[in-house]
């Protein structure tokens, strides 16, 4: 079961809401799920597994808060190609990986914090964290430094090795996508219009490369403003976004220009003020039933994180490898050595952190 931790008193009312919800989603998750993932996999075998993550994240916010959104896209981009097997890691000389499609490159952040917390579990505890795990771990962590809630992972992933861009691009949700795409893409991994809305408000923190909104204030090299974006800000975003921006721009805009490093409800009061970054953001507002759900948030942050919570819950449990299936990677960045006859797979030696691996596909 999940629920939420309370970081402060006025949080109990959150974890007395959320402990319901999400006991009945876990008795939803499919059995696979229910009897192979555990909230405390790892008490026995690698009982401190969970805190040197959280101290990797908390070191890294500490010196970068952003770092924090970055962590949290790094586990819906996991999820959302291949489930959640940490094949978003993976390195390809040849750049093929899913790390490399233009929906991560150069905008995925956070990698070096993995690499971080599985260094410091592979001291503690060898060979007995998996990738996946770490990366689900950290997003929890990162939410609570930002939102001060937190929820308990069911742990227990284990790490593909197969990592693909193509995929990346046919599986992630894209930013011009029309409010009937983003429900068919969710629902595609088994997650409601509701659930899709909730899991949207991950939005209030970070920022975006010019390049995911500049069709809405440019047509070519002539200013416009979108249909449902504020034209005071259309402005402002010219100010930060050439017109000729590409990926190799390094200007960034904040998608909740208010709060920006606060996980909080603020970013369906700025849907309502014209003030969504993406043109996906405002499709939520020209659905009905869509924005009934972004009224409901923007008018109760405590429902909203509720629901976060129980969203990423589900969304950790999307096509994940438990038992025998896939691995325990020693370095997340490549597949561990193996015989290729064997499995049907390229590899390369584990030889640190320089190592990489092309992918590839399984028999």
């Amino acid at each position: 079961m999940s629920y939420l931790v309370p970081s402060k008193p006025t949080d109990r009312a959150v974890v007395a809401a959320a402990m319901a919800a999400a006991s009945l989603l876990w008795l939803q998750l499919p059995a696979v799920a229910r009897g192979q993932l555990q909230v405390g996999f790892y008490n026995t075998s690698c009982p401190n597994a969970e805190t040197l993550v959280q101290q990797a994240v908390a070191n890294a916010f500490a010196n970068d808060s952003s770092i924090a959104a970055g962590l949290i896209r790094l586990h819906f981009h996991d999820c959302f190609v291949r489930g959640c097997d940490a094949s978003v890691l993976l390195t390809s000389p040849n750049s093929t990986a899913e790390r490399d499609a233009a929906p991560n490159n150069p905008s995925l952040r956070g990698f070096q914090v993995i690499d971080a917390a599985k260094a410091a579990v592979e001291q503690s505890c060898a060979r007995t964290v998996s990738c996946a795990d770490i990366v689900a771990f950290a997003a929890r962590d990162s939410i609570n430094l930002t939102g001060n809630v937190s929820y308990q992972v069911p742990s227990g992933r284990r790490d593909g090795n197969v990592s693909i861009d193509t995929e990346a691009l046919s599986n992630l949700p894209q930013p011009t996508f029309t409010a009937q795409q983003l429900v068919a893409s969710f629902a595609n991994k088994s997650l409601t219009a509701e659930e899709m809305v909730v899991l949207s408000g991950a939005h209030t923190v970070g920022r975006s490369f010019c390049t995911s909104f500049l069709s809405r204030i440019y047509n070519g090299s002539s200013p416009i403003v979108d249909t449902g974006l504020s034209a005071g800000y259309a402005t402002l975003l010219r100010a930060l976004c050439p017109s000729n921006a590409n990926a190799s721009t390094p200007a960034t805009a904040a998608t909740d220009p208010s709060t920006p490093a606060v996980l909080d409800n603020n970013y369906y009061k700025l849907l309502g003020l014209n003030l969504g970054l993406f043109f996906s953001d405002n499709q939520l507002r020209v659905n009905a039933t869509l924005n009934a759900s972004v009224n409901s948030f923007a008018s109760n942050e405590t429902d909203w994180k509720q629901k976060f919570a129980a969203a990423m819950v589900k969304m950790g449990n999307i096509g994940v490898l438990t038992g025998t299936q896939g691995e325990i990677r020693l370095n997340c960045s490549i597949v561990n050595n193996r015989s290729s006859a064997a499995v049907g797979i390229q590899t390369a030696r584990y030889a640190g952190a320089t190592a990489s691996i092309d992918v590839i596909a399984t028999s």
